[in-house]
């Protein structure tokens, strides 16, 4: 009896067979060059998932950006309404971010450990796209701007990123347009500086807070960024808890100290007044 055929590792069409065209789906949303760019190194099965659901990422923070991009479009332009919206696409995107560390969470430790050494000093965190979504939601600390800027060169994305006011410099331009007390020097500062929080932004969302009714649009606004926030808090939870139970407390990749650095960012939220404020609610 003849062993079956191995099964396609990447992309699932033979290569040199004479065959009609690819369907229009195929063809529009050039799925075959999206297979064949999932390439494992070992023959773990697990290494190939881990390899499919990187690109899905990588792809979601891409979504998650391009609506943050759309909702501080809007915010400049003084549409609040549809900010909102595309702050709403922003966080159900972030949810389906969530959720893919459910699928790297089944790679059990010692699968893992399986193909790791091929992984280098390759991290997550090096992403391009990841760090233009962080300066476009406004995290731009020193460590992550050294980071970022040997890369800067060759994405323009994120080196415009860097000196663009991000959403939430924009949500204070829009507050400070109706009428809100937001300093000016916070409206005009150097955006490719790191944000910090200021206590006359606090006591206007706390403002805004007390007289929802009085400030419909700006409560919403509110309401959406924290989301915002509560999501991408949510992820890097997660992500922290994910490579605490596959590494334990050895070194993470790309360099980083593993669970402690990971531990250290997840202090980090995005649009500090926001929380801070509820104590005083």
């Amino acid at each position: 009896m003849t062993e079956p055929p191995d099964r396609p590792r990447t992309c699932p069409v033979a290569g040199g067979v004479q065959s009609p065209p690819a369907p229009g789906y195929v063809t529009y949303a050039r799925m075959d060059r999206l297979h064949e760019l999932a390439e494992p190194r070992t023959d773990s099965a697990q290494e190939l998932s881990f390899i499919l659901l990187s690109h899905v990422k990588e792809l979601l923070f891409r979504m998650v950006y391009v609506d943050v991009d759309q909702a501080r479009d809007r915010l400049r332009a003084g549409d609040a309404d549809q900010a909102c919206r595309a702050l709403e696409r922003t966080v159900r995107s972030q949810r389906i971010l969530v959720m893919t560390w459910e699928g790297i969470n089944a790679i059990s430790a010692d699968e893992f450990l399986a193909f790791r050494d091929v992984l280098g000093d390759a991290s997550g965190v090096q992403s391009f796209m990841y760090r233009t979504l962080e300066f476009a939601l406004g995290n731009k600390t020193p460590a992550m701007v050294r980071t970022a800027s040997a890369q800067a060169g060759r994405y323009p994305d994120l080196r415009a990123e860097l000196a663009a006011p991000s959403l939430y410099d924009e949500t204070l331009r829009f507050l400070a347009r109706r009428g809100h007390a937001v300093p000016d020097t916070l409206c005009a500062r150097d955006f490719r500086e790191q944000y910090a929080a200021h206590p006359a932004v606090e006591d206007v969302w706390l403002r805004i807070y007390r007289a929802p009714r009085s400030y419909p649009d700006e409560y919403r606004v509110a309401e959406l960024l924290t989301e915002v926030a509560f999501q991408f808090s949510h992820w890097r939870a997660t992500h922290l808890l994910v490579v605490e139970r596959k590494l334990g407390r050895k070194s993470g990749t790309g360099g980083t100290d593993g669970v402690d650095w990971l531990r250290a960012v997840n202090e980090h939220r995005f649009f500090p007044e926001l929380w801070s404020m509820r104590t005083r609610l």
